[in-house]
C-alpha cells in the first residue's frame, strides 16, 4: 500500500498553555517581511493546540482544542509568501484544524502572546524557507505522529467531457459535488485526509488521475461517477473493481516498457530484476491491491444500500483505465442513473449527495479501522487500550460527539469500541465509553 512520507524536519510542538473550553479564532492575520511569513490567530483566549509539518504535498498543521472560528471571520485570508492557501475544519473528535498549504517546505518558529493595547490573545507562526534558519529538532527527536490515511477523490469526467447527462444535470457536474462532499467528510475524520483529483470543471486524462493520486501517496482511489442508460427505467447505485483479465493486460504492458522507462511497484525499481522476479513481484502488489479493492468495495457497497437503491449488491468486475494501479487498491461508485428522472432529481438534491458521502466514508472507515497501514495515526490509535470501559445509555438529544466532549475521550475511540460504521445511535442504545489512562 502506498505511503505518505512525514517530512524528516517535521516540527510538533505540543504546548503546555492551559485550554479553556470554548476558545474562538477572532481574525486571521498573515503578511510576508524579509522572507519571513507570519501568520497570527487572534483568539478569545488561550488555548491548547498542537503544530506540525507534513510533506507531499507540503502543509503546516494546527490543531486547536475546543475551539471555533467566530461567526464574523466568514473567509480565509488570501495566501502570501510561503502560504499558498489557508483552510480549516471541524475534526470529528472536536478540535478545529487549521492548515497551512505551502508553497515550499518551511521552517517554523511558533509562540503564544498575551493581549497588548491592540489585540488579545494570539498564536503567532513564522514560516520560513527550509535551509534558511539554523537546525531544529527532527520529529523522530521530539515526536512523530503517525501520518494521515491518503484518500484520492476522482470525480469522472470533467470539462469537454460531460459525461452522462439527465434532462436537467450532467454526469461530470453532478460527481463534482458529490466528491466535495465525500472529500469534506474525510478530510474531518482524524487521520484521514482526501485528495480531489479535480476540484473544478477541467478535463484530467485516465493515467494522470491515477497518476496524481501515486503522487499523494494514495492509501485508496475512489472514482465517483454517476451511471447512464438508453432505459430511462434503469436504476441504482453499484461498486467496482478492476477484472482479472484487464489486470493481466496492464501488467504485461507496464512490464513491457521497462527498456524504455523506470518501471516501480511502490519503492522497488523493477527495471534492474530479473523478467521473472520483477513480474512476480508485480503480480504480488497488483493481487493485494485487487483483493483489497474487492474488501473496501464490498464496505462501501454494504453502506450504500442504506442510503439508495442498489443496481448490483455485490461488488462488480470492470475493465476501467482508472482501476488499473497495481499500488493503490481502487473502486469506481456510480451513485445511481442520472438518466432515470427521479434519480437525477434526487442526485440534484445536496442532502441526499450528503448522505451518499457519508456512506462511502462510513464503508472507507471500516476498512481502514480493520487494515490500517502500520505506519498511520489510526494504526497507533487501534494499538492504545483503555483504561476502563464505561456504559453509558444513550438519551435524547445525544450525540456521539457531545458525549466523547462529556467523557473527555476522542468520538472516532467510541465509534471504535461499539463498531459504529457511523455517528447514528438511538434512544436508549447502551454504548460502551473506553477511558484511557491520563484521559
Amino acid at each position: 500500500m502506498a505511503r505518505l512520507r512525514l517530512t524528516t524536519c517535521a516540527l510538533f510542538l505540543l504546548l503546555t498553555s492551559a485550554a479553556i473550553a470554548g476558545s474562538t479564532v477572532e481574525n486571521v492575520r498573515i503578511w510576508t517581511e524579509n522572507n519571513k511569513t507570519r501568520v497570527v490567530l487572534d483568539l478569545s483566549q488561550t488555548v491548547q493546540h498542537s503544530i506540525f509539518t507534513l510533506r507531499g504535498p507540503d502543509r503546516l498543521v494546527i490543531d486547536l482544542k475546543d475551539s471555533r472560528f467566530a461567526k464574523t471571520l466568514t473567509s480565509m485570508p488570501t495566501g502570501t509568501g510561503a502560504v499558498r492557501s489557508i483552510r480549516s475544519a471541524i475534526r470529528a473528535d472536536g478540535q478545529l484544524r487549521v492548515v497551512l498549504d505551502l508553497n515550499t517546505a518551511v521552517r517554523s518558529r511558533t509562540f503564544t502572546a498575551g493581549p497588548n493595547a491592540t489585540y488579545g490573545d494570539r498564536l503567532v507562526i513564522d514560516l520560513q524557507r527550509a535551509g534558511s534558519l539554523a537546525p531544529v529538532k527532527t520529529a523522530s527527536e521530539e515526536y512523530r505522529p503517525g501520518r494521515d490515511i491518503v484518500i484520492a477523490v476522482d470525480a469522472g469526467h470533467g470539462g469537454h467531457d460531460p459525461g452522462s447527462s439527465g434532462r436537467r444535470a450532467k454526469e461530470k457536474d453532478i460527481v463534482l459535488s458529490v466528491s466535495k462532499e465525500l472529500a469534506k467528510r474525510i478530510n474531518a475524520e482524524p487521520g484521514m485526509r482526501a485528495v480531489l483529483i479535480r476540484d473544478r470543471d477541467v478535463f484530467i486524462s485516465l493515467k494522470d488521475r491515477v497518476n496524481i493520486a501515486q503522487r499523494h501517496d494514495a492509501d485508496l482511489f475512489i472514482s465517483v461517477h454517476a451511471d447512464g442508460f438508453r432505459d430511462t427505467r434503469a436504476n441504482g447505485a453499484s461498486v467496482f473493481a478492476l477484472n482479472l483479465d484487464r489486470a493481466d493486460r496492464v501488467a504485461r504492458e507496464t512490464l513491457s516498457r521497462r527498456d524504455k522507462e523506470t518501471v516501480k511497484v511502490g519503492d522497488v525499481v523493477l527495471n534492474d530484476k530479473d523478467p521473472v522476479l520483477a513480474s512476480v513481484l508485480y503480480d504480488l502488489s497488483q493481487n493485494a491491491a485487487m483483493s483489497a479493492s474487492n474488501d473496501v468495495g464490498t464496505r462501501v457497497s454494504r453502506q450504500l444500500s442504506r442510503v439508495a437503491k442498489m443496481h448490483s449488491h455485490k461488488v462488480r468486475e470492470k475493465s476501467l483505465a482508472v482501476l488499473t494501479s497495481a499500488e493503490v487498491p481502487s473502486i469506481l461508485v456510480e451513485t445511481g442513473f442520472i438518466t432515470n428522472p427521479g434519480e437525477e432529481k434526487k442526485l440534484r438534491d445536496r442532502a441526499y449527495q450528503g448522505r451518499l458521502a457519508n456512506a462511502i466514508l462510513a464503508g472507507v472507515r471500516e476498512y481502514f479501522y480493520t487494515n490500517p497501514p502500520p505506519d498511520t495515526q489510526i494504526a497507533m490509535d487501534l494499538k492504545r487500550q483503555p483504561a476502563k470501559q464505561v456504559r453509558y445509555v444513550v438519551a435524547r438529544g445525544d450525540t456521539v460527539s457531545e458525549i466523547a466532549e462529556r467523557y473527555n475521550v476522542r468520538a472516532a475511540d467510541i465509534r471504535r469500541a461499539n463498531k459504529l460504521s457511523s455517528d447514528k445511535i438511538r434512544v436508549g442504545q447502551t454504548l460502551s465509553i473506553p477511558i484511557f489512562a491520563g484521559g
